[in-house]
């Protein structure tokens, strides 16, 4: 068998995703970004600057996130000042787009984002736990009741 013969080769195992060049150059990408707008935010005047991030460019439009409608309308007023700070940085923009992304609750404070649980809701938990076999499923719905709002049973 000749050296080149794929019977003859070894099978070398994948490479992680981490180290394929579309991946590294999207994550260099990002990681620039990423840098591009802790800049921003530092040369931003307060209270902007805890409120809008910079999300890249599109055409010759500077994309903003921003919180809610009302932080949006206030980049948007403030947009001659945003885009003078962008060309201090390097990005030349003729306007700002401005995106509106709700915040989302850190990873820890799922609670937070969650409407209360009506007492009512938290006894069917508790009579659904009372039925249930399996010890660990059981605790999980008693657990749940227990987030209950105005319960006297929790």
């Amino acid at each position: 068998m000749l050296p080149d013969d794929p019977r003859t080769r070894k099978a070398s195992s994948p490479k992680p995703i981490a180290q394929c060049a579309p991946v590294m150059a999207l994550s260099a990408r990002a990681r620039a970004l990423e840098e591009l707008d802790r800049r921003f935010r530092e040369a931003m005047p307060p209270p902007l600057n805890e409120r809008l991030r910079l999300a890249g460019r599109r055409g010759n439009h500077a994309v903003l996130l921003a919180p809610t409608a009302g932080w949006a309308t206030r980049a948007r007023a403030a947009a001659p000042r945003v885009l003078a700070i962008l060309r201090s940085l390097g990005i030349n923009a003729d306007s700002i787009l401005v995106k509106i992304v709700p915040e989302t609750p850190a990873a820890g404070d799922v609670r937070a984002s969650l409407p209360p649980l009506s007492a009512a809701s938290a006894q069917h938990l508790r009579q659904a736990a009372k039925a249930m076999s399996d010890p660990e499923l059981r605790d999980l719905f008693l657990e749940l009741a227990s987030f209950a709002e105005n319960d006297s049973c929790s």
